[in-house]
């Protein structure tokens, strides 16, 4: 039987570790934090996308951009960095911006998410939802200008409701401060919320039971050591280890880690923020899961807590919580839903999220014979999880995959 080496223990790696297990490989996993699921699975917005899904690269997205930027409390901040690999992301992100490569990432997306709706249903079975606050909430996103919404209304799928202001309020009344400012609302039901690092922590918790898991190791991943076109181990702060084949799947560390190997990921860290705040008796939280389309921000009830969450900071690696960032939330969390939460005793995060230029994560197989990659999720992490774990567990398995990878491979153009 052979055995896989896992690096990375938040929701990537997790999941990319129980459907490894299942498809017969004995598995250990590597993660150098404490406790699983305490990097950017920890606090990250919940939201479980999988029939909306919005490739940030997009006609007009740079144009965009510029607006956004010059806003007191605008979803994007720059800060232009001495590092290369910021402005050959930043490039490749600008070539995707267009309406063909998005409509291609869309379509590419929404085989992933259908995948993934299929992966978490077969691990409800086992992890009960209860266990991670699991809802399917239905997801309703809100507009304010009159020609996106438009736009948005003409693309709409056969299964989205397309709502006018009054029927968006009346589906979801946490919006009701927003009536005037509304052009419109696109409902999509089935879609859900749910708590990312309780997930993660009621999985571990299974994938410790499995029969070919050989347990988590909490160590640095210093270097993996190639040998021959192939790896050959890894160098740790626990000492060497080594197995049949290794799979990537680090967040942002994993970056560093296959340009140390002679891979260079197209990744850039997108540094987010969400508060999570208590929800009290009289509060009025949105029971559906909320994004308001032009603020790029997302609301969403996770058990007795609201969880808000946005912005995009190319920042570089910097972990830091920008107090600045944190009051505009909660400024644009007041404006939105004034009495859904207790907005005064708000719990602050910030996390990186790995994301390729033009949004899709990478999948399967490397020039090095046995190491393998699950990496570059972005802000859609906990809804892809699943998907992207089948897709590699059959990969390492040798199964045709269940649809074309176009796009979600490792190239030199990626």
């Amino acid at each position: 039987m052979s055995e896989v080496i896992v690096i990375g223990g938040g929701v990537i790696g997790l999941t990319s570790a129980w459907w490894l297990a299942e498809a017969g490989f004995q598995v250990r996993l590597v993660e150098r934090q404490a406790q699983v699921g305490g990097m950017a699975s920890s606090r990250n917005g919940g939201q479980l996308s999988y029939r909306y899904v919005a490739p940030l690269a997009d006609a007009g997205v740079p144009l965009k951009a510029l607006r956004w930027l010059l806003q007191r409390d605008g979803p994007l901040r720059f800060r232009p960095e001495a590092d290369p690999r910021q402005w050959r992301w930043l490039l490749q992100f600008l070539r995707h911006c267009n309406a063909d490569s998005n409509r291609r990432t869309t379509a590419a997306l929404l085989r992933l998410g259908e995948l993934s709706r299929n992966g978490m249903a077969e691990l409800s079975a086992l992890v009960p939802p209860s266990e991670f606050a699991w809802r399917a909430a239905g997801k309703l996103v809100v507009y304010r200008d009159r020609a996106l919404f438009k736009r948005a209304a003409a693309l709409a799928g056969a299964d989205a409701e397309v709502l006018s202001p009054a029927e968006a309020v009346a589906r979801e009344p946490a919006l009701a401060a927003l009536r005037d400012a509304l052009a419109g609302g696109i409902h999509t039901p089935g879609e859900a919320v749910a708590d990312c690092q309780a997930f993660c922590l009621a999985l571990a918790l299974r994938l410790r039971a499995h029969p070919n898991f050989l347990g988590v190791i909490h160590a640095d991943v210093h270097a993996m050591l190639v040998d021959g076109g192939r790896l050959g181990g890894l160098d740790t702060s626990a000492g060497a280890m080594a197995a049949d084949h290794y799979v990537l799947a680090a967040g942002i560390d994993s970056r560093d880690l296959a340009a140390g190997a002679g891979i260079r990921l197209p990744l850039y860290p997108l540094k987010g923020y969400s508060l999570t705040a208590p929800i009290r008796a009289g509060d009025r939280p949105p029971e559906i899961s909320v994004t308001d389309f032009e603020r790029k921000v997302l609301y969403a009830r996770i058990g007795g807590r609201l969880r808000v969450a946005a912005m995009v900071d190319l920042v570089g690696a910097d972990l830091s919580v920008d107090r600045g960032r944190v009051r505009g939330l909660v400024r644009l969390a007041r404006q939105t839903m004034p009495h859904a939460a207790d907005y005064d005793n708000v719990e602050s995060w910030a996390g990186l999220r790995p994301a390729t230029p033009g949004g899709a994560p990478i999948v399967g197989a490397t020039h090095h014979g046995n190491l393998w990659l699950n990496v570059g999720h972005g802000a859609l992490g906990f809804t892809f999880a699943c998907g992207t774990a089948k897709l590699l567990a059959g990969a390492l398995r040798g199964d045709a995959p269940p649809f074309s990878l176009d796009g979600l491979r490792l190239t030199s153009s990626t």
